[in-house]
């Protein structure tokens, strides 16, 4: 297998399906393996992910678990991590497809940072986004990871924290490697924006991160991922 394709879900039976049917056209061009992580979902993912061919592996939640368990039953020399509630478009999939079967240039990438908002809510939280990677050199789990399987594993996968798995993997990653972007953005849903207020969101989630590179622990931090 040449790609492997793991998302962690717990109760996404609504996201999940339209991701599957994005990722599945990689098939044509690759070997592909799907593996989808759940911790404990109760409403129909399981069902969803098995009927649209995915493979379903199932244990504690926690993100950062969840996508090792998945890491460790997925087969592919790659390894794709995507979010439940993310879209992979033609385009992305156009450099999926060029990163997996042509020539070896990179061991790991990430996407251009996307998201399903309206236009003023949307430029905002792109633009900030974007600065704060320039600024950081950091990125999030929403604009997915792809790895070859060999780097993935010597540097121990993600590490089990209560946040920041992400943020922590890629900073490991960045001092074994150059961490490539993808010429194609992947879009994550603005869900937890809009419920949330944007501004508010973005504030709240710049915070973390900063906090989190001025050295707080995520322990210290989790309680006010939700605040």
């Amino acid at each position: 297998m040449n790609l492997g394709v793991v998302i962690p879900t717990l109760n996404e039976e609504r996201a999940l399906p339209l991701l599957l049917g994005d990722v599945s056209p990689l098939a044509e061009a690759t070997s592909l393996d799907i593996v989808v992580s759940d911790g404990g979902s109760a409403d129909g993912t399981v069902e969803r992910a098995l009927a649209a061919g995915a493979r379903v592996v199932r244990g504690r939640p926690g993100r950062a678990r969840q996508l090792n368990l998945g890491a460790r039953d997925a087969r592919g020399a790659w390894l794709l991590f995507l979010h439940a509630d993310s879209r992979l478009s033609g385009a992305a999939r156009d450099a999926l497809r060029d990163a997996v079967t042509g020539p070896p240039r990179f061991e790991a990438a990430i996407f251009r940072f996307a998201i399903d908002l309206p236009p003023v809510g949307k430029r905002f939280i792109e633009t900030g986004q974007a600065l704060r990677e320039a600024l950081s050199g950091l990125a999030y789990g929403d604009q997915g990871l792809l790895v070859r399987r060999g780097l993935f594993e010597a540097v121990g996968g993600y590490p089990e924290l209560p946040l920041m798995e992400d943020v922590a993997l890629l900073r490991t990653l960045r001092r074994r490697t150059r961490v490539t972007r993808l010429p194609a953005a992947l879009v994550t849903s603005g869900r937890r924006y809009r419920e949330r207020g944007v501004v508010r969101t973005w504030l709240r989630h710049t915070a973390l991160i900063s906090l989190y590179i001025a050295g707080v622990s995520p322990a210290q931090l989790a309680p006010w991922r939700n605040a």
